[in-house]
């Protein structure tokens, strides 16, 4: 089988299947060695903690390629092949990304708002004691759109180019800027090679999973052309932009972390999304999946 057709096996038991709530994530080892690197190696000058965060991240991406190129060996072809699609499906994150969200949306359309502020702060860093239902909802909309990219079409796309190792590698530089990879005093220089990795990683599939969420909720390109370059990061406002555009509706803005405001670039022209509005985007979510098949699936038959 082609990594395509494995890939596209991959995509479709996750999203049926998830990841067993009771099991203990990969990832989660990955985070263990990130903070012991972080509280060992991080000191010094700019010039020692850049380097070491240099290291850590080698360190990351061979350890986590060597585990994956092994794994696709001792498996070999036949009904190893199994066991590649159940330990791939670790790295992709469709049914539980759907399922954050909509343990979101689901107080809000009660009218619920302390627990969709509880829910919302699963999934995102910013503070949400005081959001209102537009704050919760594009807390959760914009996190949705950017994870879409990070947690199902990035891990896909390097699935596709390098089987598991690719996939693994592609799953520890996210998990490390996420751990590291922040402007704070402590990790602006530590975190500055995960940060920028993960920048890399998710270039090419950031604009992919804009274009398809675009086609999925039929309209968005010309909100993500025209707005996704003011976002800060390089990547995020392309997804962000686009599903702003599919819905019509105003996402960034104003936002709060630690108590300290900070301003985000405001993606589209719309008014502020409600809980009616989340739904949508789960909705437009759901498509960009499925279109995600279908051209892993288009891959499969042409290779």
């Amino acid at each position: 089988m082609t990594y395509a057709a494995v890939l596209l096996a991959m995509l479709i038991a996750e999203a049926a299947f998830g990841y067993p709530r009771r099991w203990r994530h990969p990832v989660m080892a990955v985070g263990r060695l990130i903070d012991a690197a972080e509280r060992r190696w991080n000191g010094g000058n700019a010039v020692r903690q850049r380097f070491a965060g240099m290291a850590l991240l080698g360190v990351l991406v061979a350890l986590s390629a060597l585990i994956g190129g092994v794994i696709e060996r001792v498996a070999g072809d036949g009904w190893g092949i199994l066991a590649v699609i159940a330990i791939g499906t670790t790295g992709l994150a469709q049914r539980s990304l759907h399922d954050h969200v909509a343990a979101v949306l689901r107080p809000l359309m009660a009218g619920d708002l302390p627990t969709a502020r509880g829910a919302v702060a699963m999934i995102v860093g910013r503070d949400t004691a005081a959001l209102d239902e537009a704050g919760v909802t594009t807390a959760a909309i914009e996190s949705l759109a950017e994870s879409f990219c990070d947690g199902v079409v990035a891990p896909a796309f390097w699935f596709l180019l390098a089987g598991l190792p690719g996939l693994f590698a592609c799953k520890a530089i996210n998990t490390a800027d996420s751990m590291v990879g922040h402007r704070t005093p402590r990790l602006r220089w530590f975190g500055w090679a995960s940060a920028r990795a993960d920048d890399v990683v998710n270039w090419l599939p950031a604009r992919v999973s804009g274009g398809l969420i675009s086609l999925a909720g039929r309209r968005g390109w010309r909100t993500m052309l025209r707005d996704a370059g003011a976002h800060a990061s390089p990547n995020g406002g392309w997804p962000e932009a686009a599903m702003a555009g599919a819905l019509d509706r105003q996402l960034g803005g104003m936002v709060r972390y630690d108590g300290e405001p900070a301003y985000r670039a405001v993606l589209g022209r719309g008014a502020p999304p409600d809980a009616a509005d989340l739904a949508r985007a789960l909705g437009v979510y759901r498509g960009a999946c499925l279109l995600l098949w279908v051209l892993v699936g288009m891959l499969a038959w042409l290779l």
